[in-house]
């Protein structure tokens, strides 16, 4: 079954139809710069009324690794998701048992570093989250990358590690997303947003529904 993230919460509603939709993890923006960035007593107050099962994803934009660990603890996170250069000191501290990691990569530049990267690690990475960023914005652009020409990139990435797709998904396209790239997850932000940091429901679960439907279809 396919993995189902709804990212950028700022408000324990938004959390809650999320879970009811059937998500299977929930995830809070720590990045200064993002429309939907939340405080750690803001993101601690929604965690601490979500299901045990859920994940609780702190996503973390060029950070130091003590820094996310204080916000990991304080707000009582189960994973933590990396736009970063590299994965190296992350990547210690995933492998001491404490969090799962989700490590950020470009799916417009799948570049042969990241293949690199993921070979030199004994432990495969809880997954490899494949976006549509930029420089600028590394996530929540409301925009896909090209899902033809990445395939390939993805598929061969998909055997060092878990793969999960994000970048312009909505309820409408995410069932050709899933067919095309044949991912471990799909992680949405804007697609099923009424505004920057409030979601619509209808869309949140219309989204989970389309992914759930998929699944069923091909068994």
């Amino acid at each position: 079954m396919t993995w189902v993230k709804i990212c950028g919460m700022t408000n324990l509603e938004d959390a809650l139809v999320a879970v009811d939709a059937g998500a299977d993890a929930v995830g809070f923006v720590f990045y200064e710069k993002s429309p939907r960035c939340v405080t750690v007593e803001t993101a601690r107050e929604i965690v601490e009324k979500l299901p045990e099962g859920v994940e609780k994803v702190g996503v973390f934009v060029d950070s130091r690794v003590e820094d996310a660990k204080d916000v990991f603890h304080r707000v009582g996170l189960t994973m933590v998701q990396v736009y970063g250069e590299s994965v190296g000191e992350w990547y210690d501290w995933y492998e001491s048992g404490e969090t799962k990691l989700m490590w950020a990569t470009s799916g417009n530049v799948l570049k042969k570093e990241v293949f690199i990267s993921l070979g030199r690690y004994k432990k495969r990475l809880s997954a490899l989250l494949v976006d549509s960023g930029s420089e600028n914005l590394p996530g929540g652009t409301g925009v896909r990358f090209d899902w033809e020409a990445a395939k390939i990139g993805i598929w061969h990435l998909g055997t060092r590690a878990p793969i999960v797709v994000a970048g312009g998904l909505t309820p409408k396209n995410v069932n050709d997303a899933v067919r095309t790239l044949a991912p471990w997850g799909v992680d949405v932000v804007s697609g099923v947003e009424a505004s920057p940091g409030k979601k619509d429901p209808e869309k949140v679960r219309a989204f989970v529904s389309a992914v759930r439907e998929f699944d069923r279809r091909v068994g």
